[in-house]
């Protein structure tokens, strides 16, 4: 994968699955072997909360934090741990039951949706894109599976000075789906479809347009109806296109520099990293800018409780028959082909050793979920600053350390 292209737009792209696999995928490798829906894996061993807080706190300190949190649940019972505020120098206490901006975990849901549709025949996975959107390019050669396991070459939209400057200036505009599409389709592709691995958007963007077709019903009621009734997320939501709000309670969201100023490098430049620690460079709120942009691909939002609640049901096959819970499973590939150790990505949901689940991240946010299903051990962290100011997933890295202490190889 061309690295240049992975970390472009880094900022805006909705929870940067390329990079925060990598990252958790040297914290968790597999010390057993594949066996049938899921991973044997090596003993854990679950950190007590003085543990855990102790590596939130540690984490929270160094990204600059203005809060997170983490929350592990065992088959002994559960353990969270809190850090800082819900706003920059002051609000309330950070809380478990604080609403944040999911990013990319959105995906789960999309692709969650679309397996249910193809269970129903309402839509098989290797039917051309083309058969539901005449418009992609080369949509007649690119299946439905593809736009699930990121191996559509589709450009990614949010790698676009168009959408990177617009976050910049005008934070609140309402986008459309269509529009999104729109500033993808004019780019060639990363690699002819089936060809390689590239984390893009536009393929969920895609993918949620395709749900609200087949089902006849907005996105919101369809996550509403298939997933967060039926599984109990009471706290979890979709927002309209046109809503910008979180409710409460709610943890604001931090994020240094601009989208345009990081655009083809996640990091900061030194001297504004440097007055970030010192003090002098302060972040922007971005809690209220409008999250359109991300939509089936990220616009999420829940609170960490649920995320734990829907990763379970997400590896515990909750969702979806047993036939289709054992393809999705096994579906995760490496997303680099020259490192075969390398983290995998699948049908919407990622492998990190002996858990599955995914990240997110949009400006403000960043969020982990993870679960192992055959020791039952389920990881959520979230930070309320994003990205840190060297260009890491602050809740991405204390996540891959709180994995590497549970399951110490």
């Amino acid at each position: 994968m061309d690295r240049d292209k992975a970390f472009r737009g880094r900022r805006v792209r909705a929870a940067c699955a390329a990079v925060a696999l990598s990252l958790l995928a040297a914290a968790c490798s597999d010390s057993g072997s594949e066996s049938g829906s899921t991973t044997t894996s090596s003993a854990v061993t679950p950190v007590d909360q003085a543990t855990m807080q102790s590596a939130l706190e540690s984490g929270a300190k160094e990204f600059l934090l203005p809060g997170a949190v983490a929350l592990l649940r065992t088959p002994t019972g559960t353990v969270t741990a809190t850090y800082g505020t819900t706003e920059r120098g002051g609000g309330a206490p950070v809380t478990v039951g604080d609403h944040v901006r999911v990013g990319s975990n959105t995906k789960t849901w999309t692709s969650t949706v679309i397996l249910q549709q193809a269970q129903e025949g309402k839509i098989a996975l290797t039917d051309p894109v083309s058969k539901y959107r005449p418009d992609v390019p080369n949509g007649a050669n690119i299946t439905v599976e593809q736009l699930l396991n990121m191996r559509s070459g589709l450009f990614n939209y949010t790698e676009t000075p168009e959408l990177n400057s617009a976050m910049d200036t005008d934070p609140g505009r309402v986008w459309t789906p269509d529009q999104l599409l729109a500033l993808a389709y004019p780019h060639p592709p990363y690699f002819p479809p089936g060809q390689g691995y590239h984390y893009s958007n536009t393929n969920y963007v895609l993918l949620g347009l395709i749900a609200e077709q087949l089902d006849a019903k907005p996105l919101p009621q369809i996550y509403r109806d298939r997933l967060f009734g039926p599984v109990g997320l009471t706290s979890t939501m979709f927002p309209d296109l046109a809503d910008s709000g979180l409710p409460a309670p709610n943890s604001h969201g931090y994020f240094y520099g601009t989208n345009m100023l990081t655009i083809d490098n996640p990091a900061l430049p030194a001297d504004m990293q440097a007055a970030a620690r010192n003090g002098t460079l302060a972040p922007a709120d971005v809690t209220f800018d409008n999250p359109s942009w991300a939509w089936a691909a990220g616009s999420g939002i829940s609170t960490a409780d649920d995320l734990a609640t829907w990763v379970e049901a997400l590896t515990d096959g909750k969702v979806l028959s047993a036939d289709m819970q054992q393809k999705r499973m096994a579906s995760p590939e490496p997303t680099d082909p020259n490192n075969p150790s390398a983290a995998g990505y699948g049908w919407g949901i990622a492998k990190f050793g002996p858990m599955y689940g995914h990240t997110g991240e949009l400006p403000g946010y960043n969020s982990f979920m993870g679960s192992d299903p055959v020791n039952h051990v389920t990881l959520v962290v979230w930070a309320n600053l994003a990205p840190g100011v060297d260009g890491r997933d602050p809740a991405s890295t204390i996540a891959k350390n709180l994995i590497g202490q549970m399951y110490p190889q």
